[in-house]
C-alpha cells in the first residue's frame, strides 16, 4: 500500500516509522514518502495529488501548508474536516478523494484511551492554530461543558469561539490577565502552542496553577516529556501526552486507507500497545 506525507519541512518526521509499523501491526505492508514542498517545488496540492493517484498511491497526509487546501481537492469530506475547515488526510477511492481530519477523531481517541470515561468538564485550551482548532472540535464532541480559548492573537480565539458556537458548542474566550483566574475554574488544561517542544522550551502556564482535579493534555510530543507534563504528574493530575493525539491521528489515517482495500484493521488493544511502544521509542530518542 502506497502513502505518503505532502508538506514543507517535514524531512525528520516520524510519520514514515508510525505506519510502516502500522502495516507490520496488520499484516498490510505499507510504504510511505515524504513529499517535501521545500526541496521539490509543487506547483499547487491539487495537481500533486492527481499525479500520486496515477502512481497508484491509496492516499496521503497532509500538514502545513497545505491542510486547508487539502479540503478544497477533495470530492467529499468527514463531519471533522468540515467542521475544523482543514484536512491532514486525503484517501484516493475509486469514486473520488475523501478528505479528513484525523487530528480531530485522534484526539477524540486518545482521550478515550488515555482518561477512559472522565468527563471533561469545562476546559482550558491554550494556542487556537491547526491543531488547537481539532482538538477545540474534538472537546466538543467529548462533551465538553465550556471550551475557554486563550491565544496571544486574540482575533483567532474569538474567530475559533465563534465557529464552535455556530457549530452548537458552548466557548468563549480570556485574555492572559484572566489565566489564573480561569485555570482554578476549569477540569482540563489543554496546551496546544510550539511551548515544551525541544525548540521552544517552558511550560504554557505557571506550574502552581496545576492541580491533582486536573487532567491535562499536551499537544507536543518531542520530547515526549515535556514540562507541562512533568508538572501535571508532580500536582498528581491525569495526563495524556502528545504522543497519543500522534498515534491515534495515524491510526485512525491507517485505518481509512485500509477501509475499502483490505478489511483487516488495528485492534484498540494493538493501538493501545503500539502507543506505550512509541512512547518508549520517543523517550529514548530511537526515532
Amino acid at each position: 500500500m502506497r502513502l505518503g506525507l505532502i508538506g514543507k519541512s517535514i524531512l525528520r518526521s516520524s510519520s514514515p516509522d508510525l505506519h510502516i509499523r502500522l502495516g507490520q501491526l496488520t499484516g498490510i505492508p505499507a510504504t510511505y514518502e515524504l513529499i517535501d514542498a521545500l526541496e521539490t517545488p509543487i506547483d499547487s496540492l491539487g495537481s500533486k495529488v492527481n499525479e500520486l493517484v496515477q502512481q497508484g498511491y491509496r492516499g496521503v497526509n497532509v500538514t502545513y501548508p497545505f491542510k486547508e487546501e487539502a479540503v478544497r481537492v477533495a470530492s467529499s469530506i468527514s463531519e471533522g474536516a468540515r467542521m475544523v475547515g482543514s484536512a491532514n488526510t486525503l484517501i484516493f477511492k475509486p469514486e473520488g478523494i475523501h478528505a479528513e481530519n484525523t487530528d480531530f477523531t485522534g484526539f477524540i481517541s486518545g482521550f478515550k484511551a488515555t482518561l477512559g470515561e472522565r468527563k471533561p468538564g469545562r476546559v482550558l485550551l491554550i494556542g487556537t492554530g491547526g491543531v488547537g482548532k481539532a482538538v477545540a472540535f474534538g472537546l466538543g464532541k467529548l462533551g465538553t461543558e465550556e471550551i475557554i480559548l486563550l491565544d496571544l492573537d486574540e482575533s483567532k480565539s474569538r474567530h475559533l469561539a465563534e465557529e464552535l458556537c455556530n457549530n452548537g458548542f458552548n466557548a468563549s474566550t480570556i485574555t492572559q490577565d484572566a489565566l489564573a483566574t480561569t485555570v482554578s475554574e476549569c477540569d482540563g488544561l489543554v496546551n496546544c502552542t510550539p511551548i515544551g517542544h525541544e525548540k521552544s522550551p517552558g511550560c504554557p502556564l505557571p506550574k502552581a496553577l496545576i492541580e491533582s482535579r486536573h487532567w491535562i493534555f499536551d499537544a507536543v510530543y518531542v520530547p515526549a516529556v515535556t514540562e507541562f507534563i512533568t508538572a501535571a504528574k508532580a500536582a498528581g493530575a491525569q495526563v495524556m501526552s502528545g504522543v497519543s493525539l500522534f498515534v491515534f491521528q495515524g491510526v485512525d489515517a491507517f485505518k481509512l486507507f485500509c477501509e475499502d482495500a483490505d478489511k483487516r484493521v488495528l485492534a484498540d488493544a494493538q493501538a493501545d500497545e503500539l502507543f506505550k511502544h512509541y512512547k518508549q521509542l520517543l523517550l529514548k530518542g530511537a526515532i
